[in-house]
């Protein structure tokens, strides 16, 4: 059975990461990896042909107990290296009674809990909606599903099981009619920026879209939340319908 994140006391913060187990279980196949690398070498030199042959034959020159030595140490150090560059790419999510911090490649968000409105999960990503329903956080996350809720909630945030306002966005595509003067050249560079693994960081596309339209921020949820190109509107990618004409289907 699953276990969540245990209640905390008011003053308490609830820290959501990554399993440290990560780091041995990377080490640990690293190794393992460079055990067989030695029945690998030895298996293609008894080939007739075998792409490799020649690098095959060269480390299984080297005389033992060095090749297995080298080989385990080797493997070990890259699947570390491994692990930590998952963990360096990986989410994490400190949730207090007051704020929420959001932490991931070295860049740290914080956001307080009196601007947090709806927090849920889209696909695999983490969002946290404002008041007036405009994203203030989009995160690509990895963490369980029910363990984020029983953070969230107890530290009395509202989680929802999807977007709670769904129904009022459709995908965007490329050229998408409609949309204000200039939106569908900014919404080409978000989709750039998803495709380069940026598209949780780049807020100000929506609220430049929406000054496109109107001539000012205006109240209710930016007419844009992400985009993608048509290849990838199945997922994470969904913008508002043009102004005042929703798109409910």
């Amino acid at each position: 059975m699953r276990k969540g994140p245990e209640p905390a006391a008011p003053t308490d913060t609830t820290v959501l990461a990554p399993p440290g187990w990560i780091v041995p279980a990377f080490a640990a196949i690293g190794a393992v990896a460079g055990w067989l690398l030695k029945l690998l070498a030895n298996w293609l030199v008894t080939l007739c042909w075998a792409p490799m042959k020649g690098p095959a034959e060269l480390l299984n020159s080297i005389p033992e107990p060095w090749f297995t030595v080298a080989g385990v140490t080797a493997g070990t150090l890259l699947g570390v290296l491994v692990a930590f560059i998952a963990l360096h790419e990986s989410l994490t999510v400190r949730v207090a009674d007051t704020h929420v911090t959001l932490t991931i490649r070295d860049e740290t968000r914080e956001l307080l809990h009196a601007d947090v409105g709806p927090v849920f999960l889209d696909g695999k990503f983490l969002v946290l909606l404002g008041h007036r329903t405009e994203e203030t956080a989009r995160e690509p996350c990895d963490l369980d599903r029910a363990v984020l809720a029983t953070a969230f909630t107890t530290h009395g945030y509202s989680w929802a099981a999807e977007d709670p306002h769904k129904a009022d966005f459709r995908v965007w595509v490329p050229d998408t009619p409609g949309l204000p003067v200039g939106a569908n050249a900014l919404l080409s560079a978000r989709a750039q920026a998803m495709r380069n693994g940026h598209g949780g960081r780049c807020p100000g596309t929506a609220r430049r879209v929406e000054r496109a339209g109107s001539g000012g921020p205006r109240r209710g949820r930016t007419p844009v939340l992400a985009a993608a190109d048509a290849a990838r509107v199945a997922r994470v990618p969904r913008v508002a319908a043009a102004r005042n004409t929703p798109d409910r289907a």
